[in-house]
């Protein structure tokens, strides 16, 4: 079965993803469409980025996902599809929403899309919605075996994939030092860029007490201990918990409350979080 995921931040009170779908729904009746989300912050590249890794490594091979989060639509940003490592499709604008699937999945191959021949028949001079003209219409078509990766156009380098700047966590004096990538958004809860291997740098144990800081700018928002626990309920209704998320990188909760909501935090390259053993 064909199957097209998509992404965007176009949210669903207007008509923009329902035309992506009649566009693809076009080009094959049968097609398997799906949503990863249309929530993304409107021009947030990042969370783009980030709720790609999320997600692609859960579905099946030759799986394509449309990620439109486009704020330089219509200008000489190039538009892409990508072979994963385990060789599903990204068809997107290449303006750094490849970045974690690059460096946590892996790219094998790009191509820059050939709008001569992947572009929607009769879609006039728009340059404003290549989410329907150009990415719907190509990620249908590669989806549907239409064109085969090859047809999509020109190879180009991975080494030239835009990137964003990527924060990487590290280790110093039994301290860890990390960002706060992204939130779990329902929830309030903080996701880091803290990998579980590196608490084992450290030694941190489960069920030991964790001090928590938490800056912006250098400016501290939050300082407090928590324990390292397995799950919410290792810490008491209201309090919060340092834990291993479903990424396998740290994370800090309230247990049944949100956190990013109660201390006001958000995320990004200036949102930094340290962590150490009391």
């Amino acid at each position: 079965m064909n199957k097209l995921v998509l992404q965007t931040d176009f949210g669903t009170s207007d008509g923009a993803v329902s035309a992506m779908y009649g566009v693809a729904i076009s080009v094959n009746a049968n097609l398997s469409i799906f949503d990863l989300t249309h929530d993304i912050p409107t021009f947030n590249i990042w969370e783009a980025s980030y709720r790609l890794q999320q997600t692609v490594s859960y579905w099946p091979e030759e799986t394509v996902f449309v990620s439109v989060v486009d704020p330089g639509v219509g200008s000489d940003r190039l538009s892409v599809v990508v072979k994963t490592e385990a060789n599903q499709y990204i068809v997107t604008p290449d303006n750094g929403t490849l970045t974690h699937i690059k460096h946590h999945i892996g790219i094998k191959e790009v191509r820059k899309i050939d709008e001569t021949i992947n572009r929607l028949p009769k879609s006039g001079e728009s340059y404003t919605f290549h989410g329907r003209d150009v990415y719907a219409y190509t990620g249908a078509r590669l989806a549907s075996k239409v064109i085969t990766f090859e047809q999509v156009g020109p190879v180009l380098k991975v080494e030239d994939i835009v990137e964003l700047p990527r924060p990487v966590a590290y280790t110093e004096a039994n301290t860890i030092y990390g960002n706060i990538d992204i939130l779990d958004i329902r929830f309030g809860n903080l996701w880091t860029n803290i990998s579980r291997t590196i608490c084992e740098e450290v030694s941190m144990k489960y069920g030991e007490l964790m001090e928590v800081t938490i800056m912006h700018h250098d400016k501290e928002v939050y300082k407090g201990g928590m324990i390292f626990g397995r799950s919410f309920s290792d810490s008491r209704l209201g309090e919060p918990v340092v834990y291993v998320n479903s990424l396998d990188n740290l994370a800090v909760a309230i247990n049944q409350g949100s956190f990013a909501e109660t201390y006001q935090i958000e995320t990004g390259l200036n949102w930094m979080i340290r962590i150490r053993k009391t």
